[in-house]
């Protein structure tokens, strides 16, 4: 089974998009990175908000009872 003329052209413009321009992908998860940093950064800032308290545990009886 040989691919046809419109098989060809849409894996041409696929390439195209994603390796066409000079560090176009690497861009793309930049974008990614900040955009996922910046929802992280936005919880953290709701949940200190919320309780009061910090996330993370401060003494190590707060992390030893974690882990139980």
């Amino acid at each position: 089974m040989q691919p046809g003329i419109w098989q060809i052209l849409i894996i041409a413009v696929v390439a195209l998009l994603l390796f066409g321009g000079r560090g176009k992908i690497s861009g793309l998860m930049g974008d990614a990175a900040k955009g996922i940093r910046a929802f992280r950064e936005g919880l953290k800032g709701e949940d200190d908000k919320s309780t009061g308290e910090s996330v993370l545990p401060r003494t190590e009886a707060e992390k030893e009872d974690l882990k139980r």
